[in-house]
């Protein structure tokens, strides 16, 4: 499987034989660094993302003594509350290690310490399944790079930085295993490995579910090929099945027991047992003749696609079901959801340059693999990619898989390059010629482009939306707020989870679809004209108002809505009915009590 163009190293024992061992190893040097680096935000418990609030919330109505299978926040539009979709799997670890740490340091540093080294965890899988893919494609001697690699593609670290802790860095673990998977030439266990991998990133979310479906496709388009992949097929078909029955039968909330379209619901539970199900049955029969394997593929793909559509049409357009409001003014806005493209230069272009140098690199390794036993694997790898990049085509969100995904052709690439110019007779090109190859390589370079090229430069308005949505979610910010006694506080959608983390008080709603209703009042709210904020208020409970001036979402309220409540509120016009509250002198926010 693998090709040996590179000399060995000095320690091939460490590099081969040893290769897992050293890996943890490593993993262990690199989580200690992260957590010396970003103490600060341990320490202060900064979760700078919605999600990682709402996780945390999750865990400690949990630990609380929450209903394992009542995922519904309370105190996010109280009393009612609203449902989350995800799951509890990724609070398990988390909770662990709360309950571990709190005999030692106390609740309040085990809930820092939990939520530093919980996204640590999801990194040494994904170091693991990386260096074995990469053993696998290129070369036993090849992970070391692949390492490397890994930690230069910033947007895919981003997710496994100390207080990253929700899903993202579990979905990327699983993403590295199933592409293990395709690379293993073991067909019961490469099989195995995707669907596992399939099933335990389908029941922490949807978010991966188009990996999931090209890995299925490519596992059974290899069967297609080559009936000797049966095995692997069956042994895909079949984790893939039992896999989401008990992710679904441990995990899945009473609220996802329901045909709904945005979780492992029985709505996805009964696509993937079908699916998985049905490849059994095609690799025990096998023909003989490609054409009628092709035959059989087709009509069994038919079978899962007709039957969706026609069992569960309400989930043929978008899986959150949002209402047409919901999607225009919120849904439809979301940044990481537009394609990549859509993004500033000094935004995107480092962050494409891993995929496409990593795609080229797949598509490389893949032609020279023609003719031996490592181009099936290279071929499905090269497919993933191509997938990822598509992907990327379609949402800025995919950036951190498909850098991720980018990273063993990217390896292929050097591993042909970079022991040509170490072997040159020029001292100029073995020292400077591999240090621009490996900077080219990586797409390091275009950190450098981005920093001397006057192009996508941040405006005045964007620095002073990043600095309030630094300053105002901060812990010195909000602490104050607890000097008052509980009660519901109005504020944006975005800053909603934050403040019910680090305060006793509730909010109107965070960016969730599931708790639409309640964002549509908090933009109505501040939209349309102060009775009818008063009257919003009043309605969900309210009794204090909190505003960050300049935070992003309140720039979107005085663009679409000038003269509305808030710009009247942003330009110093204050209603009667609202009271200030005293808040530190050098407070970010401004808080009003309603009457």
């Amino acid at each position: 499987m693998t090709s040996n163009a590179a000399p060995a190293p000095a320690f091939p024992g460490l590099i081969d034989r040893h290769w897992r061992r050293t890996t943890l190893v490593l993993w262990v040097g690199i989580a200690l660094w992260l957590m010396f680096d970003r103490w600060n935000t341990v320490r202060w418990l900064s979760l700078s993302d919605t999600d990682d609030n709402m996780r945390l919330m999750q865990v400690r109505a949990l630990i609380a003594g929450q209903d394992w299978f009542d995922l519904r926040q309370y105190r996010l539009n109280p009393p009612g509350g609203f449902d989350m979709h995800w799951t509890r799997l990724v609070d398990l670890p988390i909770a662990a290690l709360i309950l571990a740490l709190k005999p030692l340091v106390g609740m309040a540093w085990a809930e820092r310490l939990a939520c530093g080294i919980a996204p640590l965890i999801p990194l040494s899988v994904t170091m693991v399944a990386l260096a074995a893919a990469v053993r696998r494609l290129v070369s036993v001697y090849a992970w070391p790079l692949a390492l490397v690699l890994l930690m230069m593609a910033t947007t895919t670290m981003l997710m496994f930085m100390p207080v990253r802790i929700d899903h993202h860095g579990w979905q990327l673990a699983s993403l590295a295993v199933t592409m293990a998977g395709l690379a293993d030439p073991q067909h019961r266990r490469g099989g195995a490995s995707v669907g596992l991998a399939s099933a335990f990133s389908l029941t922490i979310g949807l978010e991966m579910l188009p990996y999931a479906a090209g890995a299925g496709a490519i596992i059974a388009l290899r069967w297609v090929w080559d009936r000797v992949e049966a095995p692997r097929v069956i042994a895909y078909g079949g984790t893939l099945a039992v896999g989401c029955s008990l992710g679904y039968l441990g995990f899945a909330s009473h609220a996802n027991a329901v045909a709904r379209c945005d979780a492992l619901t029985p709505v996805w539970l009964s696509v993937m047992v079908t699916a998985g199900v049905l490849l059994c049955v095609l690799g025990l029969l096998s023909p003989a003749s490609r054409a009628a394997r092709l035959g059989l593929g087709v009509v069994a793909g038919g079978v899962i696609v007709a039957g969706f559509a026609g069992i569960f049409p309400q989930c043929l357009g978008r899986p959150e079901q949002v209402s047409p409001e919901l999607q225009r003014n919120w849904l439809d806005n979301i940044r990481e959801a537009k394609p990549v493209y859509t993004h500033p230069f000094n935004v995107y272009f480092p962050v494409i340059m891993l995929p496409v140098i990593g795609l080229v690199g797949a598509a490389v390794a893949t032609a020279r693999a023609r003719g031996t036993a490592a181009f099936p694997a290279w071929s499905a790898v090269l497919l993933f990619t191509l997938l990822a990049g598509e992907l990327l085509l379609w949402q800025a969100r995919a950036s951190a898989a498909a850098q991720l995904l980018g990273v063993p052709g990217a390896v292929a690439l050097a591993w042909i390059i970079l022991p040509r110019l170490l072997a040159s007779t020029s001292v100029l090109v073995r020292v400077f010629g591999t240090v621009a190859a490996f900077l080219a390589l990586s797409g390091g370079f275009a950190g450098f482009v981005v920093k001397w090229l006057p192009i996508g430069q941040t405006t005045p308005l964007i620095k002073s939306a990043a600095k309030a949505g630094a300053t105002c979610p901060s812990y010195s910010a909000l602490n104050p707020l607890n000097r008052l006694a509980p009660q519901v506080i109005f504020t944006f959608i975005d800053l909603g989870p934050r403040l019910i983390t680090m305060t006793h008080h509730s909010a109107i709603a965070g960016p969730y679809h599931r708790n639409g209703t309640a964002i549509l009042d908090v933009q109505h709210a501040f939209g349309g004209s102060a009775d009818q904020f008063r009257a919003i208020a009043r309605r969900h409970g309210a009794q204090l108002l909190l505003i960050c001036p300049n935070m992003a979402e309140s720039t979107v309220y005085r663009a679409r809505n000038k003269g509305g409540f808030y710009d009247q509120l942003a330009r110093g016009k204050v209603p009667g009915w609202l009271t200030p509250v005293p808040l530190p002198a050098r407070s970010p926010l401004k808080l009003w009590r309603i009457s």
